[in-house]
């Protein structure tokens, strides 16, 4: 029997028995859709959360001066620290595994156009802060290295801030009062979805070059002049985040005298670890789901398996007469094992199509923040076409060779007496 007259025999049999063989098939069909979505919601949710948390940061450290937990250096524990102004340029050139460290000062004041006012939050940073902030412009430009230089008075606007002062208004150019100091607006933010802060969304802040802020509003006693509120650092990779992290204690602690251990004394905010957390989480989560659909198409498998077990059982005078008249063993296999193969893989691949037909259709509809969508993997594609060959071969082995060790005189007499 060649290949052709093999499978339009297989394919007859099916026929003939169709009600039994589309459930079978659902079964592993069920499976590999279970699989395919299971894994592709999880790593939707894995990829919107990445999306969201940038818009707070990319990979940064947020360093908040506290009060010493600890004693050192004959110093006694419970004594305040501040950060200075000048921190931020000696943590840098200490902690080489370190690409940024930016100093952060941010006031609360009365900020004025000429159509409307606002108490908005004025921050002062370096120009790298757009960067690692994820600070995207919608109009004009974020301020630059010589506008740090010279201090000039320039502001970027948040977006929902131009819009509380400027409502439909063109901003460029224009100026602002910020606390009865006058500053002309360069650019206007886009506008972004932030899901976590420490002093408020980026969307209601005006931005200014940190040598103006520091000049123009510096804090007010019993603080000193020259503190300021937080620092924020980022490695180069996510191979020297932690290396990073400690330098920056280290030289923290060595600046103003407190152990690097001491972590109440430098708090830190670690975005990172809280996306490794998120990233442990929903990767538990896709073992969990990916799981379940494993045990869906195992299932199948043994649902494949017991149809051709009886498809063997029902057949077991047409198997005895095809011996009878010289079928090898090797062929009797091969034709069990063909069949058990094609309901298989027309079963899985009819589920992978419909799978992948499932996210598309739901990936046109609007997500919710923290969701991307469902986003199959090629993991998910490979994995899934291991186990569907897995399956069909496990589910093949022990029907064709129970219809190979048919003796035929035994299954003619069989037939006859049935």
């Amino acid at each position: 029997m060649n290949f052709r007259d093999l499978v339009q025999d297989t394919l007859r049999t099916l026929w003939a028995h169709k009600v039994r063989t589309f459930l079978t098939m659902f079964g592993i069909a069920w499976g590999i859709v279970s699989i395919t979505l299971m894994v592709a919601a999880g790593e939707g949710l894995r990829v919107g959360q990445a999306r969201v948390a940038e818009g707070f940061g990319k990979n940064i450290l947020i360093v908040f001066a506290g009060r010493t937990s600890m004693q050192a250096g004959g110093l006694r524990a419970g004594r305040p620290v501040r950060w200075r102004d000048t921190d931020h340029a000696d943590i840098a050139a200490e902690a080489w595994a370190c690409q940024y460290v930016l100093p952060e000062l941010g006031r609360t004041l009365v900020v004025r156009s000429r159509y409307n006012s606002g108490v908005p939050l004025v921050t002062g940073s370096l120009p790298a802060f757009a960067e690692i902030r994820s600070l995207d412009v919608a109009e004009g430009r974020f301020y630059s290295d010589q506008d740090q230089v010279e201090g000039r008075r320039v502001v970027f606007l948040g977006s929902d801030l131009k819009r509380q002062l400027f409502g439909s208004n063109h901003a460029l150019g224009e100026t602002i009062h910020i606390a009865n100091t006058p500053y002309t607006v360069i650019g206007v933010m886009r506008t972004k979805y932030q899901d976590s802060s420490y002093d408020g969304r980026d969307i209601n802040k005006a931005f200014i070059p940190f040598r103006a802020m520091v000049r123009d509003f510096p804090e007010k006693p019993p603080l000193p002049a020259n503190s300021i509120d937080q620092l924020i650092v980022t490695a180069p990779s996510l191979e020297l985040h932690d290396e990073c992290k400690r330098q920056v204690r280290r030289a923290l602690g060595r600046m103003h005298g407190f152990d690097p251990r001491d972590e109440e004394a430098a708090g830190i905010w670690d975005t990172v670890e809280q996306s490794r957390a998120f990233r442990k989480m929903t990767d538990g989560m896709k073992f969990f789901l990916g799981a379940v659909g494993v045990i869906t198409l195992l299932l199948g498998g043994i649902g494949v398996m017991n149809v051709m077990l009886v498809a063997v059982r029902e057949r077991t005078r047409e198997i005895g007469v095809r011996k009878a008249v010289g079928a090898t063993r090797g062929a009797i296999i091969g034709q069990f094992f063909a069949e058990t193969m094609l309901v298989v893989f027309l079963s899985g691949g009819s589920g992978m199509a419909i799978a992948y037909g499932i996210c598309s259709l739901v990936n046109l509809l609007p997500m919710p923040q923290f969701f991307a969508g469902l986003m199959p993997t090629w993991q998910a594609g490979l994995l899934s076409a291991g186990l569907l060959g897995l399956v069909a071969v496990s589910a093949a082995m022990y029907p064709a060779s129970r219809a190979a060790a048919v003796d035929p005189i035994e299954a003619l007499r069989y037939e006859a007496g049935g």
